[in-house]
């Protein structure tokens, strides 16, 4: 019996109504549709301050970055779409990456989160570029951090014009084509 692919799907947006938030549950269908047992979450559901030493030194890692942790290390790989902040990837993301990277104690590897992890990036902004400025740090980081990106991204420009009501993109191929990134992922992880 083949080992059926747990992936992490999650937006870098803290925005209710959040294009990117729309952009990762279609790659989450193509996911599912292809065998994985995927996890949707939203960030907003785990706030935390933004990463200081001194937080972690006088109270430990909080709460919400461990549960984040626990989800990351029980899932085979991750469906990810981030906006585009400043040419950057957002605040949001990267202070849970911050966070999670910590180790929850002496024994625990550090970055062990996101060691072997294979992560597929998408993105959807306003702008003529659809966050791709964005995912080049995103993309660069978890290479990084030992993560194995895979090759095949997706950016929706002019996103405010993208989505129907409801959620999914306008655009046939478009919807095709983040669908597929779901199950891509899905059919690389399956190998």
């Amino acid at each position: 019996m083949a080992k059926i692919p747990k992936i992490l799907a999650f937006a870098g947006s803290l925005r209710r109504d959040s294009y990117n938030k729309k952009l990762v549950k279609i790659a989450v269908k193509g996911a599912e549709e292809a065998g994985a047992q995927v996890t949707l979450i939203d960030l907003k559901d785990y706030p935390l301050p933004v990463y200081d030493q001194d937080i972690e030194d006088s109270t430990g890692i909080p709460e919400n970055a461990l549960k984040l942790k626990k989800l990351m290390l029980d899932n085979d790989g991750f469906l990810i779409s981030d906006p585009e902040y400043n040419s950057s990837m957002s605040a949001a993301f990267k202070n849970v990456i911050d966070w999670v990277s910590r180790p929850a104690s002496k024994e625990e590897k550090y970055l062990c989160a996101f060691i072997d992890k294979v992560v597929v990036l998408m993105s959807a902004s306003p702008g003529n570029l659809g966050g791709l400025r964005g995912l080049v740090h995103v993309r660069a980081m978890f290479g990084n951090i030992f993560s194995l990106v895979l090759p095949k991204q997706k950016c929706i420009n002019n996103a405010m014009e993208a989505f129907d009501v409801g959620g999914n993109l306008k655009d046939p191929k478009q919807q095709k084509e983040v669908m597929d990134l779901g199950k891509g992922l899905a059919e690389f992880l399956k190998k």
